[in-house]
């Protein structure tokens, strides 16, 4: 890994990428801390605002230009996720139209992240708006227009991330908000042992095995695939044949990658959302307070949520029929399978145990953190979910400076 960062710093065009990404990265974080027009800033600091893991991933602070960050837009990419598998004339217009059907889907998505970025911008203005220093309707108005033109505008640097060529831009801009809550975290360890005995100290040394070991499990778990091999008959062209070589087509453990954790996050902290329109309704209080992910059946549903999600994310993301349709009209077979239909089924059957393997991996990482706080009584915010996320966009990260390096490097075999 090191490696490949000192390689690619020493080629311009890439160093340059890497200095763009960096300088957003660090707009979007400054803009984190600059608070709307009108709200006292002492009393904001002062306030018992409470963090959620989706809040974490989102990036955002109550009270501040990019309050709800790139949240709106992660939550409207699932709801179109999910429209495009319900809705046929949207699975067609994303299928059938190619690159303009998908930039019609994007579109779609902006527009209902603006809708989202209203709506949760008027849920967070009431939640605080007693922290104005003028409490009318043009203040909070103005407040609502910074705020939703914050989201807008992080959601234009993410595009430009994206276009920069190095890697998803959301996925980067999501990478930074958690490491920016690595402090907190460490502030945590910290004042769990500060002038605690020895116990304490060897509660944060096992802490630490776990991570480490969560880091190991996360990294091989992620590059983990099964190979099915693939045969492709000869064909006769002109005078020769051609063909006939062997492959194999690569099934990732991790199909549904981080997505389906982050859509059951995304889904528990619904209920928080409305409660926020509702501050003293007390049916929605218990509510959000039995779906927190730290309760017995908030980690439940937890769970069950992302056993759901990895195969409704895995089911759309990889389309066995296709595969076994592009086999057969390349003239490839898998060994010892029937072309066609028994050929998807094979596929799909690997998917399947693909899926619920990586299911169970998901699973242990999300509980990763929960366990260890009913265990060790600490309130680790950087756990297993937190960590996937981050492990996994660094790993994106990584592979595209490699692919870019050997593009760059590789000279062909007439040179």
């Amino acid at each position: 890994m090191f490696n490949t960062l000192k390689n690619a710093f020493k080629v311009k065009e890439i160093r340059m990428k890497i200095f763009y990404m960096l300088v957003v990265l660090l707009i979007i974080r400054f803009g984190t801390y600059i608070p709307v027009p009108g709200i006292d800033v002492s009393a904001l600091a002062d306030a018992d605002v409470s963090s959620t893991l989706y809040s974490y991933i989102a990036g955002g602070s109550y009270g501040t230009i990019f309050a709800m960050g790139i949240g709106p837009y992660i939550t409207a990419s699932i709801i179109m996720q999910l429209l495009t598998v319900a809705i046929p004339k949207l699975e067609q217009i994303n299928k059938e139209e190619g690159e303009e059907g998908r930039k019609k889907i994007n579109r779609w998505t902006r527009y209902l992240a603006l809708g989202l970025a209203v709506l949760q911008g008027c849920g967070q203005i009431y939640s605080v708006h007693n922290l104005f220093l003028q409490q009318n309707i043009f203040v909070y108005f103005v407040a609502l227009v910074t705020m939703v033109t914050g989201t807008i505008f992080v959601m234009w640097l993410g595009e430009l991330l994206t276009e920069a060529g190095i890697g998803n831009g959301s996925s980067f801009i999501i990478f930074a908000n958690i490491l920016d809550k690595l402090d907190n975290a460490v502030l945590v360890l910290y004042n769990y042992v500060y002038g605690q005995g020895i116990m304490a100290w060897v509660t944060i040394i096992l802490l630490l095995v776990v991570f480490l070991a969560l880091v190991t499990f996360v990294v091989l778990v992620q590059d983990g695939e099964r190979r099915i091999p693939v045969q492709y008959t000869k064909k006769m062209v002109g005078r020769r044949y051609v063909g006939g070589q062997s492959s194999y087509i690569p099934i990732k453990v991790n199909i549904a990658g981080v997505m389906a954790i982050i859509f059951a996050i995304s889904l528990l902290q619904f209920p928080q959302t409305i409660y926020q329109f509702f501050p003293t309704n007390q049916v929605l209080a218990k509510i959000v307070s039995i779906l927190q992910i730290h309760a017995p059946v908030g980690c439940i549903l937890y769970i069950i949520l992302i056993f759901c999600f990895t195969f409704f994310y895995t089911s759309f993301a990889f389309n066995s029929v296709e595969v076994a349709d592009n086999m057969k009209k390349s003239g490839g077979l898998v060994p010892g399978v029937r072309p066609g239909k028994p050929t998807a089924d094979y596929i799909q059957g690997i998917v399947d145990r693909m899926s619920l393997i990586g299911a169970c991996f998901y699973a242990v990482i999300a509980l990763a953190p929960i366990v260890m706080q009913w265990v060790f009584k600490i309130n680790v915010s950087f756990g297993g979910t937190t960590l996937l996320i981050v492990s996994g966009v660094a790993l994106e990260l990584i592979k595209s400076l490699e692919a870019q390096l050997v593009m760059r490097n590789y000279k062909g075999f007439l040179s």
